[in-house]
């Protein structure tokens, strides 16, 4: 990668440090120009005239998506973001009293909303899968949990609390084997290292547009395998969706295209499309080495900083870094940070339930670094966070030497 030629290519490079990727990825400017001419375009001849003019080059993201994934154009629908796609997913199962939904402890929070609802809707019964010794879900616990009555296991790749890679994979053929469903939350993996939907055996898996991929937000996708569309079913029905038969029924249209909606932000699709296939020219397997390298740079120094625990868990470990300055407010400290000219953002215990009541940890400071980042901004980051805990370090009392 020239790094420094996409920095040029991203405009924000210029005035922030930004470590909020897990948040929303900085636009490069061929994304901008992609979102800015089609909103321009619509101005000057009208909405429906421009799309049907960009036709072409909106159907053509399915495909793109698609092979982001490792799916087919016709498995991908399109969303204006990751939660509407993950709910037109669960909503279009069927639970009965005593169906068992198997989750982790990393589920994100509108997620693990869902359940409850649904839980409290048909009588069926969650189950938090527990971590093994490192953190990660325990696929032996997984395996054994499974029974006749699990009808949906549901994991969140990536959480949105912290630099844990949940095992997917191993997940993937734990439920293939036992012919249960697998939902995956894939909203911080897409985008930061490679995600192939054949390798980790999932028959759905949701993801948006605004985090690692770089896109706008607004946008995000779901991609369903064709066999799956054998059990699901569509909560919401609309005329994208389906086709009228002339009387009084219908007809589900092909794929997962029967998922989506009629009415979409094109600008955003289209801005969404550059993003994907600016992701596909650089490489995934390129982008997942440098992103995660810098991950590891900031967190191992972090580790080294009297005053600063880190608190990723896991044995493979993302871009996501997560941290406290002991003596600091979180809140505090990522003022601080802004303050620098570093963006950050911090975790919130609402949106991790399950993790909060596991590990109590919450609020955390969250930095994630993206490909576009360099070493030096790092440093810069870990710089400025050891004087916030240097200048935040309890004095000594009664003449006693500092302990370092």
């Amino acid at each position: 990668m020239d790094i420094e030629a996409l920095r040029r290519d991203t405009p924000g490079t210029a005035h922030r440090i930004h470590l909020n990727n897990a948040g929303a990825g900085l636009l490069s400017r061929q994304t901008l120009k992609a979102v800015t001419s089609h909103l321009e375009l619509e101005a000057t001849i009208g909405g429906y005239e421009a799309a049907d003019q960009e036709r072409d080059r909106i159907d053509a993201t399915y495909g793109h998506l698609a092979r982001l994934v490792g799916g087919t154009a016709d498995e991908i629908a399109l969303f204006d973001n990751s939660t509407h796609a993950w709910n037109a997913a669960f909503y279009a199962m069927t639970f009965k009293p005593g169906d068992r939904i198997l989750t982790g402890r990393a589920e994100y929070g509108s997620g693990v909303l869902a359940y409850l609802q649904t839980a409290r809707r048909t009588g069926a019964e969650i189950v938090v899968v527990p971590d093994d010794e490192s953190g990660r879900l325990d696929t032996t616990a997984l395996a054994n949990l499974i029974d006749d009555r699990t009808r949906l296991v549901g994991l969140t790749h990536v959480p949105t609390s912290g630099g844990l890679v949940n095992p997917a994979a191993e997940v993937g053929r734990i439920t293939r084997a036992a012919g249960v469903p697998f939902l995956l939350d894939a909203t911080q993996s897409v985008g930061q290292f490679p995600v192939d939907v054949a390798e980790i055996g999932c028959d759905m898996l949701t993801a948006t547009g605004r985090k690692f991929l770089r896109g706008p937000r607004g946008t995000g996708f779901l991609w369903v395998r064709t066999e799956a569309l054998a059990f699901l079913e569509p909560h919401v029905i609309e005329i994208a969706a389906a086709t009228w038969d002339g009387r009084r029924g219908f007809t589900w249209n092909d794929g997962a295209r029967r998922f989506g909606t009629w009415e979409a932000g094109y600008a955003g699709v289209l801005g969404l499309s550059t993003a994907v296939r600016q992701a596909l020219d650089l490489g995934m397997d390129e982008i997942g080495r440098r992103t995660l390298a810098l991950g590891a740079r900031l967190r191992e120094q972090l580790d080294a900083v009297p005053g600063i625990t880190t608190y990723d868990l896991g044995r493979q470990r993302c871009a996501i870094v997560t941290c406290k300055v002991d003596t600091m407010a979180t809140a505090d400290t990522a003022a601080a940070l802004a303050a620098h000219g570093i963006n950050v953002s911090t975790t919130d215990p609402a949106q991790t339930q399950f993790d909060t009541e596991a590990r109590g940890v919450h609020p955390l400071l969250r930095l994630s670094p993206h490909y576009y980042n360099t070493e030096a901004e790092i440093d810069r980051a870990v710089e400025v966070l050891a004087d916030l805990a240097a200048a935040h370090r309890p004095r000594p009392q009664n003449g006693a030497p500092e302990r370092v």
